[in-house]
């Protein structure tokens, strides 16, 4: 199993609506870099939702549940389908991220503008600790 961090406005689409819809389509990606990391994902893989914007904090976990599939009119763009697994015990804001000097080769750390990324298994570990679980 791999783990990812998936970004989104929560203005735009928040936990609450994933958690409300069951399942949803992450659609809209449009960097290169982040729509490789789509394609890379498998069934039963775990990603961190993470809300952007003012709140910029980990909130929940959820599953994908299906491999990428082609998004709007271009082959490169794609989408995954996710589920809502659990929310977060508490959030794991960025601020807490970016002071735990074992998060610091962290790919969202590093590369700060994507919206999906790779995250490792002692990352996921290190984050699942500090949201209480």
């Amino acid at each position: 199993m791999a783990y990812w961090l998936l970004k989104s406005e929560p203005e735009s689409y928040s936990w609450d609506d994933l958690v409300r819809e069951g399942e949803t389509e992450w659609t809209g990606v449009r960097n290169p870099a982040a729509a490789l990391h789509l394609k890379a994902m498998a069934v039963g893989d775990r990603g961190l939702f993470y809300h952007s914007g003012k709140e910029k904090a980990a909130v929940g976990v959820m599953e994908i549940t299906r491999t990428a599939q082609q998004d709007g009119g271009e082959a490169r763009w794609v989408s995954v389908a996710v589920k809502p697994v659990a929310p977060l015990a508490r959030a794991v804001t960025l601020a807490a991220m970016k002071a735990e000097p074992r998060l610091a080769g962290m790919e969202m750390l590093r590369q700060s503008r994507l919206s999906v990324s790779p995250v490792r298994d002692g990352e996921w570990a290190v984050l699942v600790a500090m949201a209480g679980e």
